[in-house]
């Protein structure tokens, strides 16, 4: 790899074409792993992603001006900032994130030192191994856009690396290099189809399981309105009939009941199995029936339609329903997953009369709010004291949220120490967790059992695909009371404040730039039609790469002829397919060895024959040449003669305009020679 040294010569810098071979291939080279690296600003520390971009930076100089590349000394030092630095940032050297932080700057390192073939093969190994490691932190489409580019590209420059003589172009280089990728697409698609699925593929063990966006266990005001902020997608949902009314999409998540004046949380951990309420679910009306597809969240959630019955079909896990209503996994959803559920949106649940586990749930923390519990108390007054005025007490407190000038905000400024104070009192503005907050606060002073439901509210219809696209936008928080006779009966405060939010799907959104903002304000219809076509496109890529599991493998097999497929059967058909292919391509070697050009395989059997009676030719010289040859080592005798005959009227036929041999008529003839036994001398 001669031409990826680099020449101490110096030359003006000019055009690409007119570079030194060896410089311009290293600026491909060095632009290739500039986008490997590039990839990975999103998940590597800005330090990493500094100094990779200025170790590149240098390299190119250096390329370009054609300097000699920096001694030992200043690639140990910066090797040294690197550990040291990755040790500040991550306080380990193993994992994922470490690690991956070590592998990029090590790669940009590495450019350095390119001297010799083992260098240049060693910076080719790293980034390709670079390329494995963007999968860790997504498998989306546009990320393997990205990685194919990148494949191409490290390919090309392998392939030419390979190509040391003249001035081969990097176009030449490339066509190669798409072939060979295009030559190993079908393996990819067998190996892809039948090669056993192994879930999570791309996971680490030990990762952190905290959630990387969306709903947490826990809610300060203020945190979901954080996630309007976000447009990515959370939930893909596709009804089997027409779904439900549009006020009714409520995928439960989290159900948050103990206040310490500032978080609302899950009840505690720990929490005797006496105490729990009962579910006491009863559904009513016809079931909706429909498929979800979630993004990854790294917790323990199933999102569904409220309220499911049965268990949600999830491949590779099972799912159990708590006393909350929420579904939960024995394991994280670290990967995209899909599943099939079951609802009812006509239910009642939880107990009917008074029971133990209810005081939980009108807990206040003291000291906090107390202009709400003097609210409460001149509402208790006003509609009575006991349990069968409390149905008149919420519909009072939704009838203030309608009338009393309240807010649905993105930006409600920030809150202090008694929320639900200011709510009220003050701001009169806010989040639906603001809202909802500040009503269960209420509800709870005035000894009506309140909690907070947070989930997703509502979405938006894909009319590419057909289906419903759920967003961390549409982060919710509700609220749910408890009245006696009729058990938890949901109600959204925030509809009283904005009933375009659960109605009709009006959603807050945030700022947009100045390009986004004027390209929407330009051609608004343009812009929601390309959004659907690239939403769907992505969902194609999830349903049918990402979410391609085990049980539909095994569904394939089905349609090759298995009444019962197992394992064994898939790994039947995948060593079947491999000796299948083995054989085609033995095949197709013969076939091709039996392609050669028929001249140059006869000139080639006299060569053979040659070597048998002592005369190797190598393969390099022509008939005519061979002739001399066979003059001048064997002498003149009746043999010699009518070889080389025979070998100049070889030559004729192929490059002679006026020769009337045929080819069929010189292989006779070669038939008809007397060959001598033994070599002559």
């Amino acid at each position: 790899m001669k031409h990826l040294l680099p020449r101490f010569a110096t030359s003006p810098v000019g055009p690409a074409s007119s570079l030194p071979r060896d410089t311009r291939d290293t600026l491909f080279l060095l632009a290739v792993i500039a986008w490997v690296a590039m990839m990975q600003i999103g998940q590597i520390p800005w330090w990493c992603t500094a100094l990779t971009a200025g170790v590149l930076a240098w390299r190119t100089t250096l390329a370009l001006r054609g300097l000699p590349l920096p001694g030992w000394a200043w690639r140990m030092g910066l090797l040294a900032l690197t550990v040291l630095a990755t040790w500040w940032t991550h306080r380990t050297l193993l994992g994922r994130d470490a690690g991956v932080t070590l592998i990029v700057v090590l790669l940009a390192l590495k450019t350095l030192e390119l001297r010799a073939r083992r260098d240049a093969f060693v910076v080719f190994f790293l980034a390709f191994f670079t390329l494995l490691t963007h999968f860790f932190y997504s498998q989306s489409l546009l990320t393997a856009a990205g990685i194919l580019i990148a494949l191409l590209g490290l390919l090309t420059a392998l392939v030419n690396a390979h190509m040391p003589v003249g001035r081969p172009s990097l176009a030449q280089a490339a066509r190669i290099a798409a072939g060979m990728a295009a030559m190993g697409a079908p393996i990819m698609l067998v190996l892809f189809l039948l090669f056993p699925r192994l879930s999570p593929l791309w996971g680490m063990p030990g990762e952190d399981e905290t959630g990387r966006s969306g709903l947490s266990g826990s809610m300060r005001v203020g945190q979901v309105a954080e996630l309007v902020l976000d447009e990515g997608i959370a939930l893909r949902i596709r009804f089997d009939d027409a779904p439900p009314p549009q006020g009714q999409l409520y995928f439960r998540g989290p159900v948050l009941s103990d206040f310490d004046g500032i978080e609302w949380r899950s009840l505690r951990s720990g929490f005797p199995t006496s105490m729990a309420l009962p579910t006491d679910l009863n559904v009513s009306g016809p079931p909706v029936r429909y498929e979800v597809t979630m993004e990854p969240n790294r917790r323990p959630w199933l999102f569904v339609l409220e309220a499911a019955t049965q268990v949600p079909e999830v491949p590779g896990t099972r799912a159990r329903m708590n006393s909350d209503l929420q579904w939960i996994t024995l394991r994280p959803m670290d990967a995209l997953v899909r599943y099939r559920a079951e609802s009812y949106v006509n239910f009642r649940h939880g107990p009917l009369a008074p029971v133990v586990g209810l005081q939980d749930h009108i807990e206040l923390p003291g000291g906090y709010n107390p202009r709400t519990l003097a609210l409460a108390l001149a509402l208790r007054r006003e509609h009575g004291s006991g349990p069968q005025s409390n149905a008149a007490l919420i519909d009072a407190v939704m009838e203030r949220l309608r009338t009393g000038g309240y807010t649905y905000t993105l930006d409600p400024g920030v809150y202090g120490q008694h929320t639900a104070d200011e709510f009220w009192f003050d701001k009169r503005e806010g989040f639906c967790e603001h809202i909802a907050s500040s009503f269960v606060i209420l509800m709870r002073a005035m000894d009506i059992p309140a909690r907070i439901v947070t989930g997703y509210q509502g979405g938006e219809l894909n009319g590419v695909d057909g289906y419903w696209t759920v967003r961390q936008r549409d982060a919710h928080a509700w609220a749910e009371v408890w009245l006696q006779g009729r058990g938890w009966v949901r109600v959204d405060p925030t509809s009283a404040v904005s009933p375009g939010r659960i109605g009709s799907f009006e959603r807050l959104r945030a700022p947009e730039g100045a390009v986004a903002g004027a390209f929407r304000n330009l051609s608004p219809t343009l812009t929601a039609q390309l959004r659907a076509v690239w939403e769907a496109v992505n969902n194609r890529w999830n349903q049918w790469v990402l979410n391609y599991t085990q049980g539909q493998q095994l569904d394939l097999l089905k349609k090759l002829g298995f009444s019962s497929p197992s394992w064994t059967d898939l790994a039947y058909v995948l060593i079947g397919v491999v000796v299948g292919v083995s054989l085609l391509g033995a095949a197709w070697t013969l076939w091709e060895r039996q392609q050669h050009d028929p001249w140059l395989r006869l000139l080639q059997r006299s060569r053979k024959r040659l070597r048998q009676l002592g005369l190797d030719s190598g393969d390099h010289l022509p008939p005519r040449e061979l002739a001399a040859q066979v003059q001048r080592h064997f002498g003149p005798n009746e043999f010699s003669n009518r070889l080389a005959q025979w070998l100049l009227r070889l030559e004729a036929q192929r490059y002679s305009r006026h020769s009337t041999l045929t080819l069929a008529a010189l292989r006779r003839e070669f038939q008809q020679l007397t060959w001598p036994r033994k070599p002559l001398h």
